[in-house]
């Protein structure tokens, strides 16, 4: 159904280290980089866009992103604890969204929730 999103960020350089790091387990690299955004995805195309905003973004979103197998998702969870994310569910099966459904949640240095699920 989408193409891409795009997030607004307070701190670019940050939220970039973020993302490159939760990301990579999922398969998914920095594409494009300049001092007006950065896009993530599978090599040569990005689908996630951070923008960066004057200040902190009054809302936030929520993403999620599929992972190949629960040990990605495991990762995708440690990872973004290490590289400054805050926890908001680890990883596990989710019964209460479906029987096969194994999710992690952090919130990135802007409090977006994002996701990794395999399911």
């Amino acid at each position: 159904m989408f193409d891409h999103i795009g997030l607004k960020v307070a701190d670019l350089d940050t939220s970039v280290r973020f993302y490159e790091a939760v990301l990579a387990p999922l398969g998914h690299v920095l594409c494009y980089r300049d001092d007006s955004c950065a896009g993530f995805g599978p090599k040569g195309a990005p689908a996630l866009w951070l923008y960066p905003a004057s200040q902190q973004p009054a809302t936030t979103t929520h993403v999620a992103f599929k992972a190949a197998n629960h040990a990605a998702v495991q990762r995708f969870h440690a990872i973004g604890l290490d590289t400054g994310g805050r926890d908001n569910g680890a990883a596990g099966p989710r019964p209460d969204y479906s029987a096969t459904y194994y999710a992690a949640f952090l919130l990135d240095p802007d409090g977006h929730n994002v996701e990794a699920v395999c399911s």
